[in-house]
Order: C-alpha cells, then sequence, then structure tokens
C-alpha cells in the first residue's frame, strides 16, 4: 500500500507537466500564425484564417453592403425616411480587428489554451458596434422638422349672431431633437444589426393654448374700422373679400404676434387672388392680389383703436384714395408687411367681414380701459409736392394717347389724441409717412410710315401741351388720314363726272396743324424704382 502512494503523486505530476506542454506547444503554435483563428466571427463576416487587413476589408465590405438601408424615423403618426449617410452612420469599433487576430493569444497560458478549446466547441463572434454623428443626424432632424412635428392647433372662438363659441383645438408633437440625437445613438450602437429598421423618435406632446375661462373673457369690442371699395373692379373686389376671409376669426393670445402678409399668402393665383391694379415703381400695374392693402389699412386702423402694438408698418409709395395720408398700411409680396402684437392679458378675437361695398374688422378683447377715455387718431399734412406732366412716345398705332393720372406728393403724420371726460390728456406723432409725386404720364403712339403725320405729331409732342397733343392725335390718326384720303377721292370722282379740271394725283390734303415748332421732343419714362418705402415690387393698393 505504500508503494501505490508513492506511484500516484508522481504520476499525477507526471500528468500535469505532459499536459503543460502540450497547451503550452499548441499555444505557442497558434502565436506563430499571422492570421486569425478559425471559427472566428466579426458581426456576420466569417475571418478565420485572414489576415487582420484582409479581415478589416472584409468587414468593410460587409458594413457597405447596408448604405442602402432605410431607416423610418417615426413621430407619433408623422414619419420621414432617412439613409445611414443622412445620419451619418458608421463603423466605430473597427479595432475589434486586431482584438480577433489576438483571440487565443493574450492572457497567461491556461486563458490562451481554454480560448483555443473552445473555439473547437463554438464560433467566438465579436460584435460590430455603429455609432450616428451627432451634428449629421441633429441637422437632418432640423430640416425635417415640419414633415415630423405637428403644430397644435389652439382653442379658437367664432361669432355667431353676435355670441361668441369655443372652438376645439387639437394636440401637437414636437420632436425633441437632442433627446431623439442620443435615441439613435443609443439604438444603433447596441441593437441594429444591419437591413431596414422603423425607429421611433423622442416627440413630446404641445398642448393647445386657450382654455375656457381664457376665452369666455374675449367679449368687448376693443376697436373697429371700415372703407370703401364699391367702385373697385371685380377682380379687385375679389381679392378684397378673399383676404378678408383669410383673417376673419383670428384667435390672438397674450404676447403673440400676427402677420398680415403671412395670414393672406400666397398673393398668386393659387392663393385665390386675382389680377388688379397694383402700385410699381411709381406707376400702377396689373398684378395678382391687387387691392389686399385695402384689408391690411382698415385692419390697421382697427387695431390702433384697439391699442394693440404696432410691431411693422408701412406707408404706400403714393397716396391712396380711401383713408386719409398715414392712415394707411401697405402690404408688397415679403418686403412690406403690417404685424402686431397683443399687448392685452386676455386673447383677442379679429372679425372681418364685408357688405355692400364697404369692408369691416372689429377687434374684440376684454375691455381694461376707463368708459371716458376716447382715443382719436388724427391725419396731419405736412407738406406737398405738385405732380409734373410728362410725354412719351410708344410703337402703337400713330395718335394713340393714353393718360396715367399723376398722384400728388404728400409728407404727413397722424397724431395719436387721447382724451378722458372730455378733456384731452394726451397728444402724440403715432407715425409719420412720405408719399412721392408722380407725372401725368402722357404717352402717345408713332407708330407709321406716313413721314409728314409723324413730323406733325411730334412737333405737337414738343409743345408738352396735352390738349394740342390730342388734336393732332385726331388729326393724323390712322383713320383721320384714311378718311380725308377717301374724301379726296370722292371729291375727284365728282369733279371727273361733272367735266371739272382732275387736280394732280399727289396734291396734299389740307389737314389743320398747329404752328408749333419744328423740332421734336421725346422725354422718356423715368427708370429710377420706386424708393419711397424701398420696395421695387407691387404694393397692391
Amino acid at each position: 500500500m505504500k508503494k501505490i502512494k508513492l506511484v500516484l503523486p508522481i504520476l499525477g505530476l507526471v500528468l500535469a507537466v505532459t499536459a503543460g506542454v502540450s497547451a503550452t506547444a499548441i499555444v505557442k503554435a497558434d502565436e506563430n500564425a499571422e492570421v486569425i483563428p478559425q471559427n472566428v466571427y466579426i458581426g456576420d463576416v466569417s475571418v478565420g484564417g485572414m489576415s487582420e487587413s484582409d479581415a478589416e476589408a472584409a468587414v468593410e465590405a460587409a458594413v457597405s453592403a447596408y448604405e442602402d438601408a432605410t431607416f423610418e424615423l417615426s413621430a407619433a403618426e408623422n414619419s420621414v425616411k432617412a439613409s445611414p449617410s443622412d445620419l451619418g452612420l458608421s463603423w466605430s469599433n473597427k479595432d475589434i480587428v486586431k482584438e480577433a487576430m489576438n483571440y487565443t493569444r493574450t492572457g497567461n497560458l491556461l486563458e490562451r489554451y481554454k480560448a483555443k478549446k473552445d473555439l473547437e466547441k463554438e464560433n467566438k463572434v465579436f460584435d460590430i458596434i455603429y455609432t450616428v454623428d451627432t451634428d449629421t443626424t441633429k441637422s437632418f432632424l432640423e430640416n425635417h422638422a415640419k414633415e415630423l412635428n405637428q403644430e397644435a392647433v389652439n382653442n379658437g372662438l367664432t361669432r355667431e349672431d353676435g355670441e361668441f363659441k369655443i372652438i376645439d383645438g387639437q394636440e401637437g408633437i414636437e420632436v425633441d431633437e437632442d433627446a431623439s440625437v442620443e435615441s439613435l445613438q443609443k439604438y444603433f450602437t447596441e441593437e441594429w444589426k444591419g437591413g431596414d429598421a422603423t425607429i421611433s423618435l423622442v416627440a413630446n406632446v404641445v398642448e393647445p393654448e386657450g382654455t375656457a375661462e381664457e376665452l369666455s373673457k374675449v367679449k368687448d369690442l376693443l376697436g373697429s374700422f371700415s372703407t370703401d371699395f364699391s367702385d373697385s373692379s371685380a377682380g379687385r373686389v375679389a381679392n378684397v373679400k378673399n383676404a378678408v376671409s383669410k383673417i376673419d376669426g383670428t384667435v390672438l393670445y397674450p404676447g403673440e404676434e400676427f402677420s398680415v402678409y403671412e395670414a393672406i399668402a400666397p398673393l398668386d393665383a393659387s392663393g385665390g387672388y386675382e389680377l388688379a391694379g397694383a402700385y410699381e415703381n411709381g406707376t400702377t400695374v396689373e398684378s395678382y392680389g391687387g387691392g389686399v392693402c385695402q384689408v391690411s389699412t382698415t385692419l390697421y386702423n382697427a387695431v390702433i383703436r384697439a391699442e394693440l402694438d404696432i410691431t411693422e408698418r408701412y406707408a404706400h409709395s403714393m397716396l391712396v384714395t380711401y383713408v386719409q395720408p398715414s392712415m394707411d398700411a401697405a402690404i408688397a409680396s415679403n418686403l412690406k408687411d403690417l404685424k402686431f402684437k397683443n399687448n392685452q392679458e386676455a386673447p383677442i378675437y379679429i372679425e372681418g367681414y364685408c357688405s355692400g361695398g364697404i369692408v369691416y374688422f372689429n377687434v374684440f378683447g376684454q375691455e381694461t380701459r376707463p368708459a371716458d377715455r376716447q382715443v382719436n387718431f388724427v391725419s396731419e399734412t405736412v407738406s406737398e409736392e405738385e405732380p409734373t406732366i410728362q410725354v412719351q412716345t410708344t410703337e402703337d398705332p400713330i395718335g394713340t394717347v393714353t393718360v396715367q393720372k399723376a398722384h400728388i406728393g404728400k409728407s404727413a403724420k397722424l397724431w395719436k389724441i387721447v382724451t378722458v371726460d372730455g378733456v384731452e390728456e394726451s397728444r402724440e406723432v403715432f407715425n409719420t409717412s412720405k408719399y412721392k409725386a408722380t407725372p401725368r404720364i402722357i404717352s402717345v403712339g408713332m407708330g407709321s410710315d406716313n413721314e409728314e403725320a409723324i413730323g406733325a405729331m411730334n412737333a405737337a409732342i414738343a409743345t408738352q401741351d396735352e390738349a394740342i397733343i390730342r388734336s393732332a392725335a385726331a388729326t393724323w390718326c390712322s383713320d383721320a388720314v384714311a378718311a380725308r384720303a377717301a374724301e379726296a377721292a370722292a371729291q375727284q370722282q365728282q369733279q371727273a363726272a361733272s367735266g371739272g379740271v382732275e387736280p394732280p394725283a399727289d396734291a396734299p390734303a389740307a389737314p389743320t396743324t398747329p404752328t408749333t415748332p419744328t423740332t421734336p421732343t421725346t422725354p422718356t419714362t423715368p427708370t429710377t424704382p420706386d424708393t419711397g418705402t424701398g420696395d421695387g415690387a407691387a404694393t397692391t393698393q
């Protein structure tokens, strides 16, 4: 028995030494290899037997295969599609290739031996980690905010038969861009394995403004105004009614700003507007939306009587006829706008409508001003500039005369006068306006091959006298020349029939022509753009 006890420890030692030598040999043999061990994967890519550079290239090729992937980024019911490049997606842990290469080659002898033996039983998989670029992803979300977000519809009001009724609003959705970038980063780092995916963004619910308590305060008429557009063309009438309908029913909460241009745009056919007269560079032209300035002007006068804050207002370049100087508010594309802010503690309701050729605006809210306090606005003309007469020629048929009416130039100011119990409390200049003078433009057609007619018209134009020009035009227009020729031919036939002497064929007719200077003067149309208020676009009058 004693011999057996001596043999077993020796046998154990021999076996241990033998195992150690075997493990060392196996590990040493693996360390000498310049390729990744068999049964090693990076993601779905088998990289066993590859060099480090070959393995990296193989994984890059696999990653690039996902470049055509489509990600649907959703926020509640809204969504947009994005590509990997839209988010700056990339493979971030490229050092995993070196880790795969060193698998079975790091740690102590037994750890490396165990790793080697484990590979004989199952594959070793190293995960690919993806990352999105923060700035690229945030920029993408910002650029698609309109598609992802849903504006809340505030609780509103409608006025029917003199009574206000509350209209329920709707919740909105707003993407939290910073939180969404973090969420996307986490998803691609921890979850995405490649291919198409639907990913939820972080979004917040936006509650509509306006409680029943707030809206119930709207009951008092704070300011009103009306203007007459009954003599307008059909197109202008349509434009006025269209613009009013887009403003009517507006609810403005405390601190909110209202833009007339944003409310009524676009000023083109797609916005429901027709061609009508508008001011442009000192002349009247046909423009889509002609007439909406009367809408903004009427609203302006109602708003200033409600004493809301005017944050932007422009005068027309030339005088308008429906209000006194300095009481107007022009709209010109996106160059001129009327903006005002609700400076009250309660909501404001704007009512607008047209009836009998009159446009009306009423501003309702909560009246906090004393009952004996009255506000009046008075226009004062500071200076005037008389218009000139300008004659220009055109290629229209000779004798054609068209006239564009003149506009007197004025500088004006608007006074705000406050009285309390009939006694003036304050008087201040509320705004100032400058309207440029524009000439009466007489356009004379000179299109003719008749040298005599052209000479006579040039002589008349040189006088710069409208009456003489019109007389010459009546004499030398094509119809008048043709009528004289026909009359002369009839006289010749009559004389021939009665045996009289026929006058020479080249005998001229004897029209009455003005005795004026013969040196023609042809003024040209001014080309200076309308700079009275800085607008080059059409102002809608």
